[in-house]
C-alpha cells in the first residue's frame, strides 16, 4: 500500500507540474510579444539609457571610403573630338571615423546634431599610393567653360586670355592626394576675386576637400521616445523642413531618416528612405531578399532602377531635371552650377549610350550596385556597401580655345564606395542583447506549453492504466470461481459410489 500511496503523489505532483507549464507557456504566447517589442523599443530609441545609443553617437562600426579613379588615356584625342578612353585605377581606401558633437535633446521629442567625419588612407588595402599621378578633366576650366557657354563672345575670349595666361589647360596630371583633398590653383583666385560667391571654395579645391574633417550639416531627427511612429526621421536639416535645390516640391522635400538607423519591425513591403546631404535629395531604397549575417537575421534593400532615371522615364524625378540620358542626375544646381552628374559606377542601370560613349567602362551588378543589409527586428544596419559614381558634362564651347574639339559627353570622373559592417564587441553585445534573448524568450514559450501537455499525459495515462489492471482482476476472480465449483463437484461425483448393476465404463479422453 505504502508504494502505490508514493506512485499516486508522484503522478499528483507531475500533472500539477504539468498544468503549471501549460498555463506558463500559454501565458508566455501572449505576453513574450509585448515584452520583446518593449525591449526593442527601449534600446533602440535616441536616449542615453538605451543599448544602441552609444552605438548611434560614436559609431563603432568600422567605415571605409574606397576610390576608384578614372585615368585619362587619350586627352590629346579627346580635344581633337574622338571619343574618351579611361582606364580604371585603384581603389584607394580610406578609413572612415565618424563621430556626433552638439547633441542636444529638444523639447518637442527630437535630438539634434552635428556629425563630423575624418579619413585615413589605408596603403594595406589600397592598390596604389597618394603619391600616384592621374590624368583628370580640369573640372575648374571645362565647368567655367560651360557657364559661359551662353555669354557674350567677349567674355569667353577674356576667358580663354585669361585661362593661357594662368597655364590652365582642358586636362591635368596631378597626384591622387591632391585631387581628393586639394590643391592650389590661381584660377580659384581669381574667380573670387572678380566673381565672389561663385564657387565655395576659398583656398585649395579638390573633390573630397570638403568631407575631411567637416561636418554634413545640423540634423535633428525624432528620438521615438514620446512617439514611437517617428522614430529616427529626420524633422530638418541645417533648420529646412525641405531645400530648394529642385523644381518641384517632391523632390525638395526631406523624408526619411539621416541614413544610420531605421524604425524596426521591418516587412519586406518596408522601403528605406534617408536625406543624403551629399546628394542634396532623398532617396529610397526597396527590399530585394532575406538573408543571415554573422547569425543575424537580416532584410537585403537595393535601389530601384528609378533612383536615377530622368522624368521621361519615371515622372517623379522630372523635378532633377534639366536630364540627359536616363540613369544619372544633374546636382549641377547643389554643386555651384558646375556640369556634374550622379549615377551609379560606370553607368550601371543607365542608358547603355553613356556606356559606349567612354571606352573603357564595364557595367556590372555584382560590382557597382549598392545595398544595404537591415535586421529588421531593430532597424539597425549590419553590413553595407554604397557606391555612387560622379562624372562631368564636357564639350566644346565656342570662343573658349580650351575646349578644343570636345565632343559632348558625360565624362566619368571618380567611383567611390562607403562600406562598414558590424564586427567585434558590438556584433557580439547586440546579437546577445537584441537577437539571442528574444530568440530564447520565443522558443521558451513552446518549450514549457510542450513540456506542460506532456506532463498532464502522465497522471491521465496512469489513470487509464489502473483501471485496465483493476478489471483484469475482478475478471480473472469471477472466471476462477466457476472453474473451482466443477472441479470439485467432479472430485465428489468419483468418490461416490455406483449404484449396483452399474456398468462402468471406461473414460475416454
Amino acid at each position: 500500500m505504502g508504494s502505490r500511496a508514493r506512485t499516486r503523489r508522484a503522478v499528483a505532483v507531475l500533472g500539477f507540474a504539468g498544468l503549471l507549464c501549460a498555463v506558463l507557456g500559454a501565458v508566455m504566447i501572449v505576453v513574450v510579444p509585448t515584452l520583446i517589442k518593449q525591449q526593442v523599443l527601449k534600446n533602440v530609441r535616441i536616449d542615453p539609457s538605451s543599448l544602441s545609443f552609444n552605438m548611434w553617437k560614436e559609431i563603432p562600426v568600422p567605415f571605409y571610403l574606397s576610390i576608384y579613379f578614372f585615368d585619362i588615356v587619350n586627352p590629346d584625342a579627346i580635344l581633337l573630338g574622338e571619343k574618351p578612353q579611361v582606364r580604371e585605377r585603384g581603389p584607394y581606401v580610406y578609413r572612415e571615423f565618424r563621430h556626433k558633437s552638439n547633441i542636444t535633446f529638444n523639447g518637442n521629442d527630437t535630438v539634434s546634431f552635428l556629425e563630423y567625419r575624418s579619413f585615413q588612407f589605408q596603403p594595406d588595402k589600397s592598390h596604389g599610393l597618394e603619391s600616384d599621378y592621374i590624368v583628370m578633366p580640369n573640372i575648374l576650366v571645362l565647368a567655367a567653360a560651360m557657364m559661359m557657354e551662353n555669354k557674350p563672345m567677349s567674355m569667353k575670349l577674356i576667358m580663354t586670355l585669361a585661362f593661357s595666361t594662368l597655364g590652365e589647360r582642358a586636362f591635368m596630371n596631378r597626384t591622387i592626394s591632391e585631387i581628393m583633398w586639394g590643391y592650389d590653383d590661381p584660377l580659384i583666385h581669381l574667380i573670387n576675386k572678380y566673381l565672389p560667391d561663385v564657387f565655395p571654395f576659398k583656398g585649395k579645391f579638390g573633390l573630397f576637400a570638403e568631407l575631411n574633417n567637416s561636418n554634413s550639416g545640423l540634423f535633428t531627427v525624432f528620438t521615438g521616445v514620446k512617439d514611437f511612429s517617428r522614430i529616427h526621421l529626420v524633422d530638418k536639416w541645417n533648420g529646412l523642413s525641405k531645400v530648394s535645390f529642385w523644381h518641384s516640391d517632391q523632390c525638395n522635400m526631406i523624408n526619411g531618416t539621416s541614413g544610420q538607423m531605421w524604425a524596426p519591425f521591418m516587412t519586406p513591403e518596408t522601403s528605406l528612405q534617408f536625406y543624403s546631404p551629399e546628394a542634396c535629395r532623398s532617396m529610397n531604397l526597396v527590399y530585394k531578399e532575406s538573408g543571415m549575417f554573422e547569425g543575424i537575421p537580416t532584410y537585403r534593400f537595393v535601389a530601384p532602377s528609378t533612383l536615377f532615371a530622368n522624368g521621361s522615364v519615371y515622372a517623379p524625378n522630372e523635378g532633377f531635371c534639366p536630364c540627359l540620358e536616363s540613369g544619372i542626375q544633374n546636382i549641377s544646381t547643389c554643386r555651384f552650377n558646375a556640369p556634374l552628374f550622379l549615377s551609379h559606377p560606370h553607368f550601371y542601370n543607365a542608358d547603355p549610350v553613356l556606356a559606349e560613349a567612354v571606352l573603357g567602362l564595364h557595367p556590372n551588378q555584382e560590382e557597382h550596385s549598392l545595398f544595404l543589409d537591415v535586421h529588421p527586428v531593430t532597424g539597425i544596419p549590419m553590413n553595407c556597401s554604397v557606391k555612387l559614381q560622379l562624372s562631368l558634362y564636357i564639350k566644346a564651347i565656342k570662343g573658349i580655345g580650351q575646349t578644343g574639339k570636345i565632343e559632348p559627353v558625360v565624362l566619368p570622373l571618380v567611383w567611390f564606395e562607403e562600406s562598414g559592417a558590424m564586427e567585434g564587441e558590438p556584433l557580439q553585445t547586440f546579437y546577445n542583447q537584441l537577437v539571442l534573448m528574444p530568440s530564447v524568450l520565443h522558443y521558451a514559450q513552446y518549450v514549457l506549453l510542450a513540456l506542460g501537455c506532456v506532463l498532464l499525459l502522465i497522471p491521465i495515462i496512469h489513470q487509464i492504466r489502473s483501471q485496465e489492471k483493476c478489471y483484469l482482476f475482478w475478471s480473472s476472480s469471477k472466471k476462477g470461481s466457476k472453474d473451482k465449483e466443477a472441479i470439485q463437484a467432479y472430485s465428489e461425483s468419483l468418490m461416490t459410489s455406483a449404484p449396483k448393476g452399474t456398468v462402468l465404463q471406461e473414460a475416454r479422453l
